[in-house]
């Protein structure tokens, strides 16, 4: 490496070759190889043929059946009984050979376009009511143009509470983006089926609903990376003691979050969002139909079930038909749209939810019910039963 530093260095300043030859003691032929060399020589060994040759070709057909094939099981299919490393190492390199590549293009975002809408389970169990501890869906809903987030955990990922958070967080933004993009989430939809609902929650709000095929996370790869990111820059050091702690804790982290400078736009989400918002849809004058519905008729135990819940309701109205909703905060009931019974809603499941007035309202029934109907007060207008013998021809003893 020295010498062919300084063959290079000497034949630069204009020494002739022979004389360089001549000072290192080395041929002329290797000084004009060093001058007209652009990299330094270095030993390369000359291919030879390998033990894997043999079973390259099988290889390869295995692989251009099966790209994911373990190595171990190609190695068993092919028969090999040499060394496993050896062997993994050649597999490692004609696998890329054989899988199909699937380039990701870079979008870009128009304003007021598009929302990109995912679920984030965070990495932690979250304290219910009952006292049991489980992990929650948080619904993430960012911006596609100004990269502007907005979340809320929410109860389940059934379609019910996924179109109450999804209300709620465009509540927040004021606005409607013209689509909203969802991979293939149950409770919305997969494929060209839609779960009971979505489609008129859509159409209230004049926007479309986009479905993405299968393994084509890059087209919402902005709300992807987000919730790698609220893993890695919200989660740690915090502790949670209910979902609605959790949703306090997560709202103000997104107020500074939205303030911080995204390197792809060179701008903080906070600064986008007006030309954002101002490219969406308003919102419908009249709000979509949402959460949990049911009509029922009360029962003598004077309890409804919605939501995975059993929820008290006045007992004075036994055998009434009601309407029951429940949304992510509380549970109502009406009779005839006035509100006979309100409870907040509870996330636990499998839970009964008791008022007291109720249960003192059932007693006071109770004791009215055993107790004997008082008769009505004579007025006089008693008729006598002999005018029915005399009309009917029958004496004293009841013989005509």
């Amino acid at each position: 490496m020295e010498d062919w530093a300084l063959i290079r260095r000497l034949a630069a300043e204009g020494e002739p070759h022979a004389r360089i030859a001549a000072r290192l003691g080395i041929s002329r032929t290797t000084v004009v190889k060093a001058v007209g060399s652009v990299a330094p020589p270095r030993y390369v060994r000359s291919p030879a043929a390998t033990s894997f040759a043999v079973f390259e070709p099988r290889v390869r057909a295995l692989l251009a059946e099966f790209p994911d094939l373990p190595a171990t099981v190609v190695a068993e299919r092919v028969g090999w009984t040499g060394s496993i490393s050896w062997f993994r190492e050649n597999v490692t390199r004609l696998r890329p050979e054989q899988r199909r590549v699937d380039p990701a293009d870079r979008l870009s975002w128009e304003a007021g376009d598009a929302a990109q809408c995912d679920l984030w389970f965070p990495p932690r169990k979250i304290p219910l009511e009952d006292g049991t501890a489980t992990l929650l869906p948080v619904l993430v809903m960012t911006l596609a143009h100004s990269r502007f987030v907005v979340a809320r955990m929410i109860p389940t990922k059934t379609t019910e509470d996924l179109l109450l958070g999804m209300w709620q967080l465009l509540q927040l933004l004021g606005r409607v983006p013209r689509r909203l993009i969802w991979d293939n989430e149950r409770g919305i939809g997969r494929g060209p089926h839609r779960a009971e609902g979505v489609a008129a929650f859509m159409g209230t709000l004049a926007t479309r609903l986009v479905l993405l095929r299968p393994r084509d996370p890059e087209s919402k790869g902005i709300v992807e990376r987000r919730n790698g990111w609220f893993e890695t820059s919200f989660m740690p050091g915090r502790s949670f003691g209910s979902p609605a702690d959790f949703n306090d804790q997560f709202i103000g982290w997104l107020e500074g979050a939205n303030q911080r400078v995204v390197r792809t736009t060179k701008a903080a989400p906070v600064k986008l969002l007006e030309a954002d918002r101002s490219a969406m849809l308003a919102l419908p004058p009249v709000a979509p139909l949402v959460g949990w519905r049911k009509q029922v008729r009360l029962g003598r135990d004077y309890y409804v079930t919605i939501a995975r819940n059993d929820y008290s309701v006045d007992p004075t109205w036994i055998g009434r038909m009601l309407d029951v909703h429940a949304d992510l905060d509380q549970v109502q009931v009406r009779l005839d749209g006035r509100l006979v019974a309100q409870h907040p809603r509870v996330w636990a499941r499998g839970l009964t939810i008791t008022d007291p007035a109720h249960v003192s309202t059932a007693a006071r029934l109770r004791q009215e019910f055993q107790q004997p109907r008082t008769q009505a007060a004579s007025d006089g207008l008693v008729r006598d039963l002999t005018d029915y013998d005399r009309a009917f021809g029958l004496n004293q003893e009841g013989v005509a």
